[in-house]
Formats: C-alpha cells, structure tokens, sequence
C-alpha cells in the first residue's frame, strides 16, 4: 500500500512521464518530416525514416492513452501502440544493413532476404495482434497502468526483440570498423548512440503485465521516466548523425538547418504545449475550466518563439557551425546581403534618370550597357518610345567615332549622348562602359551649373555600370566554378563513411547533373571555359578518348559531344521534318552558333517552343553519354572483379 505523499510523488512521476512522451512523439514526428524532406533518397535515411515512424506511432498513442478514461478508447490506443513496437526490430535490422552497404560492406543477398524474412515475422505478429493472440484483454486496475494482459504469443515477441535487436547491433559494430575516416567515424557513434533510443523507448512497454511492473511501481515509472529521457535527447542525436547521409551540403549547412529545424519545430510546439497545460492549469486552481487566456497564450508563445529563434539564428551560425572557416563565409554572407540585383541596378538609374531629365528639362533619357561589344538598353524614363536595338547599334558608331568624348557630350539625332567610362583608369584608355542620352531640348545649351550637376550624375551612372561588370565576372566565375564545387562535394559526402572504395570508383552523376554540364558545354562547343573547365572532363569515356586526341581534354570532349548528337540524328539526309528537329537544334544553336531568333524561325516554332525542344534535345545527348560512360567502365570493373 501506497501512502498519501507517495501517491502524490508517484503520480507526479506519472505527470511528468506523460510530458516527455508527448515532447517525444513530437519530436519523433519533426524529424520524420526532415526525413522525408531533404534525404529520403538515401537507404539509411529511409530505413531511419521507418524507425522514426514507429516511435511516432508508439509515443503517439501513449500519449493519447495517458489521458484516456473511457476503457474502449483505452483499449484501441494500447493495441494501436504495438503498430510500432512490431515492426521496430525489422527497422532496426533494415537500418543496419543500409549502414552496410553505405560503409563498402554490399549485401550479396543474404543480409536482404534476412531483412524481408524479418519484416514478414514482423507482420505476421501484426496478425496476431489483430487476432487478439498476441496481446490478451484489457486490464484496467492492472499495475502500474492499465494494460493488455500478456500471452504465450507475447513472450515469443519478446524474445524475437531482443534476438533481432542484437543482431542489428552486431552489424552495427561491423559498419563502424568498417569506417576509417576521423568525421565518419565520430558520427557513426553519435549513431550508435542514438540508436538505443528507440529500443529504449519502446522497451518498458514490454514490461506492462510483469510482476517487476505490478510490484515496484516506482521502479517502472522511474525507469520508464529516465527512459523518455534518454529518448528525447538521444533521437535528436541520431537524427543528426542520418542527416549527413545522402546529401553532398557542407557539414554547417547540414547543421545549420537541422538545427533551425529542431528549434522551429519541437522546440516550439514543446514549449507551446508546456505553456498552455501551465495557464490552464493555473485557471483550474482559481476554479475557470477553460479561459480565453489558453489561446492567447499559445498565440503569443509562437510568435515570441519565431522571433527569437529569427534574430538569434545568424549568431549561432557564426559561432557555432562557420568554425574556422568563418572569415570567408562572413563575407559571402555579406556579399548576398549587400548585391545589386538587376532590380536594384534600374531603380538607381532610373533616380540618376529622373535628376537629369528635372536638372535639363528633358522629356526622356536613358542608359544603355556596353556588353561584348554590344549596346544594349538598360533602362529609358520619359514620354518618348522605347529605344530599338538599331538604334543603339547607330550610337555606338557615333560614339566610337568620337572617340573617348574628352568627358564632353556630343550629339546623336534628338539626344545628346555622355560616354560612361570606367572609373580610376586615370586618362590613358578608358574602358567605355555604356552611353547615357538625354533629349535635347530644342534651342538652349547647357549652362555651368547643369554641366557641373551633369558630370556628377554622370560619375554615379559609371559607377553602376561599373559595378555591374564586376558582379557580371563574379558571377561568371562562380557559376564555372560551380560544377567542378559540386563533384568534390559529391565525392566528399560519399567519402565520409566509405572512403576506401567510393572515391575510387567513378561515381556516375545524376542525370539533371550531366543534362546541365552537357548544356554548359555545348554553348561553349568551339571553345571557352564552359568546354575546357566542364565536369564532363572526368568522365572516364573523355579521358580515354583524350588519348586519341593528342591528349587534348577540348578536342576529346568535343568529339563525345559529336558522337553523342550523331546518335541522336535519324538516319538519312538531313530534313526540316519533325522526327529531324531535335538534330537541326543541336546543329543550328550550338554547331553552327545561330540566334535563337534565327533557329525558331528556321524551324518554323515559337521561341517558347525551341527552348523546350532544345532541352528535350540536350538531356537526350546527356542520356547517351551517360550510355557510354556505363559502357566505358564495365571492362574495367570486370577487370577489377576478377
């Protein structure tokens, strides 16, 4: 018998029991959706997906059933409990053979049809439970809950659990020998730990019904308590640890978005419970049931919550997960905070637009950009038309044949047009940049005080045609930088765990991927940085075609390309027929370099319409390339196997 303040220390416990399993069940489901969200691609996030499920359901309903009086209801959430607990030890196998494969240790067969065998036992546990063999009738004045009774079938369950569970753990261990790299290893035992979370979680759960559970309450509920405890730490933990599998982001990119992930979610709505059960408690002990302040409170707790967890989030970033690399991703972080976008560049000129036409009474004016050689309208204010191409391509001549224009206006039709050049070049050579034109205005000339507000203007227009052609290179250079930042990063992300054979073998890129490095290359089809600095280099079929080519990685690449197009041409003369047009697009845009313009109306088709096709066309020369690769390495790994 239990005595008065044991009762109430017990049922405290009980309380608090009940908290951490609806904090877990949270939790559990959070993650779940981080799961299916960013890595569900990979084995081991799939099969920790599947874990991660059955915690949800066994906490869920033990949550739900905590609270529950009516013995039906009670009945219902306690069976729908064993949902989870039943398929558990197969997840943890199926989890373990992933690992596996993921450390270099492939099934031959074996280990995959033990993982299905145990997913059938597990289901066929799931019939007896549907049966009512597995589990026997409610009990509820059972100790130190109400419980279903066990049974034979109960007993059998049990020590299918603990064989399969040890079983996974034994693999496991081999995967984590099998890990040779500092940070694989490190992160397989914060998945090692993890691990036992769930195992843990469900285990006292077994022990409903035992005599250990009917005659020591306080030593179930303490330790089903200390349990829940471990689970909600150590499942955040594991799902860190599976969170780097199957992607290729950078570790504080993986961390800093799980992180927020955590925050956002069973932070928040952890907190968010526990303030509502708090206010409605407190309104219970002054006699209100129910009161508006519930609702408000929870209102308020979320908002309070995403802002703190918006303002506090560049902090942790930067002293958290930046580490040493902090100095250069502060100011890449700086740099996209502080861009001009095309956006930004046009509202400026156009401001610069607005005080020239206000300063001479001007109707219009505009900005042109010199690109390539080419003049092209950036942006025009005023009631006149919008400037064509024709006759930009007149002001240029114009103002070549001006030369540098000494700073001074010289005039073309109705405008007087400003050479922009670029600043801090001093007097030899100034780089032009672009014309800026302002309408005359009939019968005056500019007097002192409109040329001295003109120049400056003019100093401003520079500068952000300056500073576009800065950007422009930036750009330029990341996005050839970005295929070759991609690969390594793929390669070091299949590297963390099995470094002994993934860097090793040619890993063939995803199919969007080479689409992308095929496109890049092909509008570089004659030569540039696109073709010399393409991904596609690594290819095993381009390094040994290099060798026919005098070593010339180009010249081999562009041949693969031709080989590619040529299988993707009917046979035949070439025709202007529609079984001929994926060929002709290839032929006109990228081999013979014609404007799209040009193609579309060759082809008789909508500019819309030639970007389709064209896509359609590429990712069907990226298909036969990735043919040929596939058929370039199976010799060598048949060597290798053999």
């Amino acid at each position: 018998m239990l005595t008065g303040w044991m009762s109430d220390v017990l049922a405290g416990i009980i309380t608090i029991n009940q908290i951490l399993t609806a904090g877990i069940a949270i939790t559990a489901f959070s993650l779940f959706l981080y799961s299916l969200t960013f890595n569900l691609l990979d084995r081991v996030a799939r099969s920790f997906a599947i874990i991660l499920l059955c915690v949800v359901v066994v906490f869920t309903t033990e949550a739900l059933e905590s609270t529950a009086t009516d013995p039906l209801l009670v009945d219902l959430l306690l069976r729908s409990e064993w949902l989870g607990i039943v398929f558990l030890p197969a997840a943890y196998l199926h989890l373990s053979d992933a690992l596996m494969v993921t450390t270099g240790r492939p099934s031959r067969g074996r280990r995959r049809v033990a993982v299905r065998i145990i997913y059938f036992i597990s289901a066929a546990f799931l019939l007896l439970l549907a049966n009512g063999y597995l589990l026997g009738p409610l009990k509820t004045d059972g100790q130190p809950a109400p419980h279903l009774e066990r049974t034979v079938w109960t007993e059998v369950f049990t020590g299918f659990y603990a064989v399969t569970m040890v079983w996974a753990w034994v693999n496991f261990g081999r995967a984590y020998r099998h890990t040779l790299t500092r940070s694989g290893r490190r992160r397989m035992l914060y998945l090692l730990a993890g691990a036992t979370s769930p195992a843990l979680g469900a285990f006292p759960y077994l022990l409903y019904g035992s005599s250990l559970a009917a005659q020591h309450p306080f030593i179930f509920w303490g330790l089903a308590t200390t349990s829940n405890l471990l689970v909600g730490g150590l499942i955040v933990v594991m799902a860190y640890a599976v969170a780097f599998f199957g992607v290729s982001w950078p570790d504080r990119v993986v961390k800093s978005r799980l992180f927020k992930w955590i925050m956002r979610g069973p932070v928040t709505a952890s907190v968010t419970l526990a303030v509502m059960t708090i206010v409605r408690r407190v309104g219970e002990f002054f006699g209100v049931v129910y009161s508006g302040a519930v609702p408000a409170a929870m209102v308020a707790t979320v908002l309070m919550m995403e802002h703190t967890i918006t303002m506090v989030a560049p902090l942790w970033e930067r002293w958290i997960f930046f580490g040493r690399d902090r100095g250069d991703l502060l100011m890449l972080q700086n740099l996209e905070e502080r861009l001009i976008t095309q956006g930004d560049m046009r509202q400026f000129l156009e401001a610069v637009l607005a005080a020239l036409r206000d300063h001479l009474q001007s109707a219009s004016a505009f900005v042109a950009a010199l690109d390539e050689g080419n003049l092209s309208l950036i942006v025009a204010a005023g009631a006149s038309p919008v400037l064509k191409d024709a006759n930009l391509v007149e002001a240029l001549e114009v103002a070549v044949s001006h030369g540098n224009g000494n700073g001074e206006e010289f005039t073309w039709g109705d405008y007087w047009l400003f050479p922009l050049h670029q600043t801090g070049q001093g007097e030899q050579d100034p780089v032009l940049l672009g014309l800026l034109g302002v309408e005359r205005v009939p019968g005056r000339e500019l007097v002192p005080e409109q040329r001295q507000a003109l120049r400056l203007l003019i100093r401003r227009a520079s500068q952000a045609l300056q500073d576009r052609r800065l950007q422009q290179g930036v750009f330029q250079s990341l996005a050839d930088l970005r295929p070759q930042v991609d690969l390594i990063q793929r390669w070091r992300a299949v590297g963390r765990f099995d470094s002994k054979t993934s860097l090793l073998d040619d890993q063939l890129p995803p199919d969007s991927d080479l689409a992308s490095w095929v496109k890049d290359a092909l509008t570089h089809y004659w030569g540039g940085p696109k073709l010399t600095q393409s991904p596609l280099m690594q290819l095993r079929v381009v390094q040994e075609a290099s060798q026919r080519h005098d070593d010339n990685p180009a010249n081999a690449l562009r041949a693969i390309l031709r080989r590619a197009m040529d299988k993707v041409r009917p046979e035949g003369d070439r025709r202007f027929t529609a079984e001929w047009i994926l060929c002709n697009i290839l032929e006109m845009k990228f081999v013979e370099g014609r404007k799209v313009r040009e193609v579309a109306n060759r082809l008789a088709m909508s500019e819309a319409d030639l970007y389709r096709k064209q896509r359609v066309a590429i990712e069907e020369v990226a298909r036969v390339i990735l043919e040929m690769e596939r058929q370039t390495q199976k010799p060598i790994h048949a060597k290798e196997a053999g």
